[in-house]
């Protein structure tokens, strides 16, 4: 049975860094998969936040993300990392993987996953 954990969520002061991770049970996250981070904000929608196809190691991120926020994956602990630095406020959300079959990191719709975590909770705030 599929089954994603997410940890690695809590409360930072802005400008600080968290590294979240989302280990599988049930899958092999070394080919024809993509994996995905989402967000969602209290009385937003869920967004996309970064990509990685688990065959090359091919990446994509949102515009309010890039070059803060680093994904990659752990191929011996079975486990995609999101690697958070320089956090704001605006990042406050709880934060989700998921995973879809296939090679596709050029979109990030939820609706193209159809297996979730439970959720992880990020705080940023002085």
């Amino acid at each position: 049975q599929l089954q994603l954990v997410e940890s690695g969520g809590g409360l930072v002061q802005p400008g600080k860094s968290l590294r979240l991770s989302c280990a599988a049970t049930g899958i092999f996250f070394g080919y024809d998969h993509t994996i995905a981070w989402f967000r969602q904000a209290p009385g937003k929608e869920r967004e996309g936040v970064s990509c990685i196809d688990a065959s090359t190691g091919s990446t994509n991120y949102a515009d309010s993300v890039k070059g803060r926020f680093t994904i990659f994956r752990d191929y011996a602990k079975n486990t995609v990392y999101l690697q958070m630095d320089s956090l704001t406020p605006e990042d406050t959300a709880v934060y989700f993987c998921a995973v879809r079959p296939g090679s596709s990191i050029a979109t990030m719709s939820p609706w193209e996953y159809d297996h979730w975590g439970q959720g992880t909770q990020v705080t940023v705030s002085s």
